[in-house]
Order: structure tokens, then C-alpha cells, then sequence
């Protein structure tokens, strides 16, 4: 059995479609292996930043592997804010977090997007992984203000940037794979060119049982592309400096100029 979702998207929110509505229940098994690497890139980051207290927040927390990871880096009672507008994904996150106690108690899961959250000032990091690319240009300088103006002296942004950085073809590559039980779960990807600045990639996701399959989801959306350097150019209209922060994973770190 094959169902195909397509993701609309309209500049903020998911609309029509939420195309982790079916993906939903693969996702955190399936990117399990890579926060392998992306948990201590991201813990030696946030020992970077100079500012020592004031909340974290998490946008497009997904199903929370990143809180957890925040939340272990960063120990004791600061609060960590995660903020996460696909329903599903929420679920996993908001269950995630009750059933682990060093989390219930500073972790707040905000149903909202990163152009509508309304965020406090003095922020000791924003974290945005794996979630620029579903922001317009609009809303990504929208991000870089925000920041510039929310972080506390000393906080920081992090980013990551994965390719492509450009329109253009990704053949179909399997991504990751996991085994639960008699059955085995598979990630594919690829991706086409959609516009001047974005391409649409296509999930698959596919569960077999003795090497048969026994369904498929399809699941396209649409992708905003932009260069290392031109994020770094739009962060610095808005008064942020963009560093490497691990190159092998496409981790940035953003600060204000002179910090």
C-alpha cells in the first residue's frame, strides 16, 4: 500500500497538508543515528555561548531529541522552550518529555511556528535545527532580527545548513534504516529544483517485514535554498556574525557583532 501527501505551505504556517501527519511515526526512529553526532556537536556549542543563564528555545523541536540533548548539555533548572507547530510531531515531543522527569519540570511545548511564537527577551540560545529550510527568505531574515533582538548579551543562534545550497537535482539515496521487532523501516530521499530559490524533495518511507514491503508513504514539500554565505550576508544586516561551529555537520553559530 502507497500513499502520497503533498505539503503546502503558506508563508508561517502549515496549511492544508501537514506532511509529517503521515511521517510522523517514522521520523524519530529513523533520525535516531544521526543525533549519534548532531547531541554532542550541539552540547560543545552551547558550552560555547558566553551567556550563562536565560531560557533555550528549540524551534522545530520535532519529536525532541534536540530538548534532550539541550537539556543534558545544559543541567539544573534553566527553562528550555520547544517549540513545534506539526500536531503529530508535538505528540511524540510533549510524551517524550512528561516521561522523563529531568524534563517535565523546564521544558515548555509551545504549539506554534517560528514566524508566530511570540519569544521573551534574554535568551541564553535560540537552537534551529534542521528547520531553515522551511522559511521563505521572508521569514528566514525574520529569524536573524528576532534573534538579534531576543538573545541575551552573549547568547547565540545555531543553525545548521545542509545541502543543496542551490536548485538542483538530489538522486534518491536511502537516508537511514531501523528494525523494531519483525519489521524493518527505511528512509529515502531526492529532490527537484521548484523555483529560483527552493527545490521539493520527496520522502519515502517504507516498512518490510522478511524483505517484502508491506506499505510506503510519499511525502513532498517544498525547501528554501540559500549558500552558507548568503545566510551569513543576511545575518549581518541584522547585526549577527555567523562562525563555523562544526563543518562536518553544517553547524553555524550566530552572535551579535562584538560578542
Amino acid at each position: 500500500m502507497k500513499m502520497t501527501i503533498v505539503f503546502m505551505y503558506s508563508p508561517g504556517r502549515l496549511t492544508v497538508l501537514d506532511p509529517y501527519e503521515r511521517s510522523a511515526e517514522y521520523l524519530d526512529l529513523l533520525m535516531a543515528g544521526a543525533w549519534q553526532s548532531f547531541a554532542p556537536a550541539l552540547t560543545g556549542l552551547l558550552h560555547q555561548v558566553k551567556a550563562d543563564a536565560g531560557p533555550v528555545v528549540d524551534l522545530g523541536a520535532g519529536t525532541g531529541r534536540g530538548v534532550a540533548a539541550i537539556c543534558a548539555a545544559l543541567p539544573g533548572d534553566a527553562p528550555v522552550l520547544a517549540v513545534e507547530p506539526s500536531a503529530p510531531m508535538r505528540a511524540v515531543l510533549l510524551a517524550r518529555v512528561h516521561d522523563a522527569p529531568e524534563l517535565r519540570g523546564r521544558v515548555t511545548v509551545l504549539a506554534e511556528d517560528a514566524a508566530h511564537v511570540s519569544l521573551p527577551d534574554g535568551l541564553r540560545a535560540i537552537v534551529a535545527l534542521n528547520m531553515l529550510g522551511h522559511l521563505p527568505p521572508a521569514e528566514r531574515r525574520a529569524l536573524w532580527t528576532t534573534a538579534a533582538r531576543r538573545l541575551a548579551p552573549g547568547g547565540a543562534l545555531i543553525v545548521n545548513v545542509s545541502p543543496p545550497v542551490r536548485p538542483e537535482r538530489v538522486p534518491r539515496t536511502r537516508m537511514a534504516t531501523a528494525t523494531v521487532g519483525a519489521l524493518h523501516y527505511e528512509g529515502w530521499a531526492s529532490a527537484e529544483p521548484s523555483g529560483d530559490d527552493e527545490v521539493t524533495w520527496r520522502m519515502d518511507y517504507r516498512v518490510l517485514r522478511d524483505g517484502l514491503p508491506l506499505s510506503e508513504v510519499t511525502v513532498d514539500y517544498r525547501w528554501w535554498v540559500a549558500s552558507e554565505s548568503e545566510l551569513a550576508e543576511e545575518a549581518s544586516e541584522a547585526g549577527l556574525v555567523m562562525r563555523p561551529g562544526d563543518p562536518a555537520l553544517g553547524l553555524h553559530l550566530l552572535t551579535r557583532e562584538g560578542e
